[in-house]
């Protein structure tokens, strides 16, 4: 039981450290959706989606005006479009109006985005993988709340570098696309190395296929709350830091434990998990860099990032495990430059440049997030950037991800706006060396040797 000690003690950190939900995500099952005609496809995706998510916003209100918990979003999941599309598109064009669909059915809902068109890939591709990745740029510039992610690689079976290759062209089409909207298209785009089917958070969400017919997912955020605390024990050692984490970690986690049991309990559907994942908005206080920075760092970027985030996801971590009967997602630490006000105080002072982002993704939740880089650069730079960044998830087992934004008429130096939680970003520096002979070797990475234990 969640006492109403704790709910009490839940508001205090809602009221002084910024404490929210960041999103009540419905998984949907769109499987039996499938049909031969795409008209009748696109009618049974609609009705499904606003037929299980009808209340879903409305009870999400309810909730946060009973409990005062802010739920910053509601969110859908659906199952990949590739698999569910693969009987009725025989072209790219076939799947935009799917994704148009998926758009209706959002608005419908009144959700803030529907995740879920998206392909996996990481071995092969069908003829629908195929079409749903070349309609990917259209689709996201036809479309508002529609977010799209592929999954290029695993650790049981290594990297798809063919799709790595076309999926650094993909995102260089999404920012020609979208380019009136400073490339916006590619803030919805993301490209997964060992994606999980549970994730609650976009642009990265699907609702996997070993999932019920609808589930419910919380994601529960709250980098304040943990700067908070740790101001308390400045200059403790690091037994005492991570102690601090982990029990703020455990309180923050029952806050979302709560949200989930009563949006599952009066939607009547099954509870997910619960992805503790502190994840930063453009907002003063709301950084994961200045939990960082509180540690001891003069700036993220400095000697020492790298350790810091370990330990602040590793205890993040296992604070939450202890919390909720279902931990999953992503759950740690994400470190997405345009949402995080310290991270680009960061990179604007020099602190910070794409390669100790990178490294510091070998141990923090996801990967390189929400990066504008020069309009200029090349398809073939980006998919070394995706390849480099799924080794890491490969070989550590863990997810990886990319989600990079070329801004078109952007260069080093610029700023570009995207809004609303999406925030603003500097346009970084990338390593200019090619890597084309690399990238158009095509085939596959191969699984490493710790993948192998049946």
């Amino acid at each position: 039981m969640i006492t109403m000690f704790e709910v009490g003690e839940t508001n205090q950190m809602i009221e002084q450290e910024q404490l929210d939900v960041r999103t009540i995500t419905m998984g949907i099952s769109l499987l039996d959706c499938c049909d031969a005609d795409l008209d009748t496809l696109n009618q049974n995706i609609y009705e499904k989606i606003t037929r299980t998510a009808r209340d879903l916003v409305a009870v999400g209100r309810e909730i946060e005006l009973e409990y005062g918990i802010p739920i910053v979003n509601n969110r859908i999941s659906v199952t990949p479009i590739a698999l569910v599309g693969g009987g009725a598109c025989t072209c790219p064009e076939d799947f935009v109006t799917i994704a148009k669909t998926l758009d209706e059915a959002a608005r419908a809902t009144g959700v803030n985005f529907l995740g879920g068109y998206s392909a996996l890939v990481s071995k092969g591709m069908t003829p629908a993988d195929e079409h749903l990745i070349a309609s990917i740029p259209a689709a996201l510039a036809s479309t508002e709340r529609v977010c799209s992610s592929v999954n290029i690689g695993s650790t049981r079976t290594g990297i798809n570098m063919d799709a790595v290759k076309r999926m650094g062209e993909i995102v260089k089409a999404t920012a020609e696309a979208t380019a009136d909207a400073g490339s916006a298209g590619c803030a919805k785009l993301v490209v997964f190395c060992n994606a999980p089917d549970d994730n609650p958070f976009m642009a990265g969400a699907f609702h996997g296929v070993t999932e019920a017919d609808a589930v419910i997912h919380v994601g529960v955020s709250g980098p304040g709350v943990i700067k908070r605390a740790l101001e308390e024990v400045r200059g403790e050692n690091f037994e005492v830091l991570c102690e601090t984490v982990k029990k703020t970690a455990f309180k923050v986690t029952r806050a979302g434990q709560l949200v989930a049991q009563e949006a599952s309990r009066r939607l009547g559907v099954p509870f997910g998990i619960v992805d503790l994942s502190l994840a930063p908005t453009p907002s003063v206080g709301d950084s994961v860099a200045e939990i960082l920075e509180e540690m001891g760092l003069e700036s993220v970027g400095a000697p020492g990032t790298t350790a810091a985030l370990a330990l602040l996801n590793d205890q993040v971590k296992k604070g939450g495990v202890m919390a909720s009967s279902f931990v999953g997602g992503l759950s740690g630490a994400f470190i997405p430059v345009s949402e995080d006000q310290g991270m680009i105080d960061a990179v604007n002072r020099g602190a910070l440049t794409i390669e100790k982002l990178e490294a510091m993704t070998c141990v923090c939740s996801v990967g390189l997030d929400m990066i504008a880089v020069p309009g200029t650069t090349s398809a073939a730079t980006i998919a070394g950037i995706i390849a480099d960044e799924a080794a890491i998830g490969m070989i550590n087992q863990k997810t990886t991800a990319v989600r990079l934004i070329p801004v078109i008429g952007k260069d080093v130096g610029d700023t570009v706006e995207f809004g609303g939680l999406l925030g603003h970003a500097p346009v970084q520096q990338v390593n200019t060396f090619g890597c084309e002979d690399f990238i158009n070797r095509g085939g596959r990475i191969p699984a490493p040797i710790h993948s192998f234990k049946n």
